[in-house]
């Protein structure tokens, strides 16, 4: 069973926060508490607050209250690019003319199952 949690509109951009999501991405809620706290980004917490919203969304869709964390695993986990037409600022420029620069946004979109990825489908003669 899957579940999915999305941020959309969050003020990180999408490449700082792809880099901290190619950490997690295949690894089990429970290990990715260990690992992203300490990896010194900014965009730590909205990461693992959506992974923990996906972990709840999961456990509300099988009836459990308190899910095992080590057996749910990130299956997808991806930020695109958000709109930057309404963050918009200008910074002064020499000689009286503005310098116009944009904020980038992103939508984080964090994707769990409760079955590892690759471990329903053995493969064909190897050892038992």
């Amino acid at each position: 069973m899957e579940a999915c949690s999305k941020a959309k509109f969050q003020r990180y951009g999408s490449r700082k926060v792809m880099f901290l999501l190619d950490l997690v991405r295949g690894k089990s809620v429970k290990a990715s508490q260990g690992i992203v706290p300490f990896s010194g980004l900014r965009c730590s917490d909205l990461v693992q607050k959506t992974i923990n919203s996906a972990a709840a969304n999961l456990g509300v869709k099988t009836g459990s209250k308190n899910p095992d964390l080590s057996k749910i695993y990130i299956k997808e986990a991806y930020a695109n690019i958000g709109p930057m037409k309404h963050l918009k600022r200008i910074q002064p420029g020499p000689q009286g003319r503005a310098m116009p620069y944009k904020k980038s946004v992103c939508h984080l979109t964090v994707i769990v199952s409760d079955e590892k990825k690759g471990a329903e489908t053995p493969e064909k003669g190897g050892l038992k």
